[in-house]
């Protein structure tokens, strides 16, 4: 890739460092796109040991690019998305990655196209892991950001996603103790 492609490139996705999600961070500062992007992948490398037989590497590309698309969009929380909203975000997604040269333009088509699909493993934990970092998020924030319909979400959100392994399975569920024993403390304040 020359030079000019790739800073034209970074400057488009550095909007996902301005682009910010319906979460906050513990400090109380809404948290960026980015932020999430980066600790999805840093949860894929850290949970890497735990899956011998999968390509890590695929699952951490795929946690690193899978929101690009919110560089154009904007993030739209989950519970208010739309498949309007979802076909704005899949043409904002193509835009972005054909202004990269190949072997990446290819490589970043195939990638997404895997994780649309969720046939395989690597794209289901991806998955899995998007959805309870959101959750992890919503737990390390002050319950006062939280909207009411939270609550219960925070003990639903990314159950299906999770139930595919051990693991995430006995992860989703410590975050859910965790989320539990939030709503709880904030009861009795």
């Amino acid at each position: 890739m020359d030079a000019r492609t790739l800073l034209d490139f970074l400057k488009l996705a550095e909007r996902l460092k301005c682009n910010t999600r319906h979460s906050y961070t513990s400090s109380g500062r809404p948290e960026s796109v980015a932020e999430h992007s980066w600790r999805l992948a840093l949860m894929a490398y850290l949970v890497s040991g735990q899956y011998p037989r999968l390509d890590m590497n695929k699952v951490i590309k795929m946690c690193l690019v899978h929101d690009l698309g919110e560089a154009v969009t904007g993030d739209i929380p989950a519970f208010v998305k739309t498949e309007g909203n979802e076909r704005d975000e899949a043409r904002a997604l193509r835009e972005v990655v054909d202004k990269l040269p190949e072997p990446q333009r290819s490589e970043l088509a195939a990638l997404f196209a895997e994780m649309d699909a969720q046939e395989s493993e690597e794209a289901r934990l991806y998955k899995a892991l998007d959805k309870i970092e959101a959750v992890i998020q919503h737990n390390e924030a002050d319950i006062a950001t939280w909207l009411p319909l939270e609550y219960d979400l925070q003990l639903a959100y990314g159950l299906d996603e999770c139930a595919h392994t051990p693991y995430m399975k006995a992860l989703r569920e410590a975050v859910a103790d965790d989320t539990r024993r939030k709503i709880e403390e904030s009861r009795r304040d």
